[in-house]
């Protein structure tokens, strides 16, 4: 996988960018382990976390996979070759501050995911989810001086709509303050109005970088969910919203690509993305290294013109 700058910033990240929530979820550390090997071997190079991975599994306080993370780049040695992000936002403790972006939360969650992943400066830190209850500028001000202190050197968002995004955009020029330089949103070939609307114009007037989460629908784009096919997965009821005609409607679009080039289905799904210009780097998900297999053919795949044009006209819409 050859690096590309990640937007404005300086970080040279992989094409690909690998998700960490299942990390003490669906995946063991032995498993994370190997699948972080696997994608490193590959040319990988940026993972993305957030402290609150993964609090909704029974007996997770949040921050496990941070700390998975942490012990595998001090066993490897490998800090130095690795574009770590992170985000915060949610619940990690009981008491005051506990959770959103207030100065105080935004701080202290940062010492305590510096301290899981045992570095010394978050490459990326970003807000998991908006805060309407702080001023923006509050918290803009608490990232800077993490930025000034040398314990962030960028800072993104996720889930943010286009009139937060410009809100916050236009606060970090008119107060002088750090900006968001990445977004994540939900983008992929059977959920695309959301991004498209608005968001999608936005960061490109603002050479924001995108960074999409759930490349894949949760799985559904790999084509393991097929009509009268039972899979038990933890992300099943995710997947429930688009094992319909509609999805299944671009799950064929998908598969004709696929077979035209002889690769898997997840690789024409994140293809499509890549083909995007305002695309940095998709997020992907595996338990092992044998689910990364397929994806890390994407950057590779170049999809013709007129295949585009088929699976944004299967999706049309969605």
């Amino acid at each position: 996988m050859q690096p590309r700058q990640l937007g404005r910033t300086t970080l040279r990240v992989s094409p690909l960018c690998l998700g960490t929530m299942q990390w003490g979820w669906t995946a063991s550390e032995q498993d994370a382990r190997a699948t972080m090997d696997a994608f490193v071997e590959a040319g990988g190079n940026f993972l993305d976390s957030a402290d609150i991975y993964s609090r909704w599994v029974k007996g997770n306080q949040g921050g496990v996979a941070e700390e998975i993370i942490g012990r595998w780049m001090a066993d490897r040695r490998n800090r130095a070759q690795i574009v770590v992000a992170t985000k915060v936002r949610g619940p990690m403790w009981r008491g005051k501050d506990d959770e959103g972006l207030s100065a105080a939360h935004i701080k202290r969650a940062a010492e305590d995911s510096l301290r899981r992943l045992q570095v010394e400066t978050i490459d990326l830190y970003q807000c998991h989810w908006p805060d309407e209850s702080t001023p923006i500028e509050e918290s803009l001000r608490a990232f800077d001086e993490l930025i000034q202190s040398g314990k962030v050197r960028y800072i993104g968002a996720s889930n943010y709509t286009a009139p937060l995004l410009r809100e916050a955009l236009g606060v970090s020029v008119e107060r002088g303050l750090p900006r968001f330089e990445t977004l994540q949103p939900r983008y992929n070939l059977v959920h695309r109005a959301e991004f498209e609307a608005e968001l999608m114009a936005g960061c490109a007037e603002a050479a924001v970088a995108v960074i999409p989460y759930s490349p894949l629908a949760s799985g559904f784009l790999t084509g393991k969910y097929r009509p009268g096919i039972h899979i038990d997965s933890a992300r099943r009821s995710r997947v429930s919203q688009h094992t319909n005609d509609a999805g299944y409607t671009v799950l064929a679009a998908v598969d004709r690509v696929a077979k035209a080039h002889s690769t898997s289905p997840a690789a024409v799904a994140l293809a499509w993305l890549l083909a995007n210009p305002i695309v940095a780097a998709p997020i992907v998900g595996a338990n092992t290294p044998a689910q990364l297999a397929d994806q890390l053919a994407a950057p590779t795949l170049a999809l013709a013109r007129e295949e585009i044009d088929e699976l944004e006209s299967a999706s049309r819409g969605l």
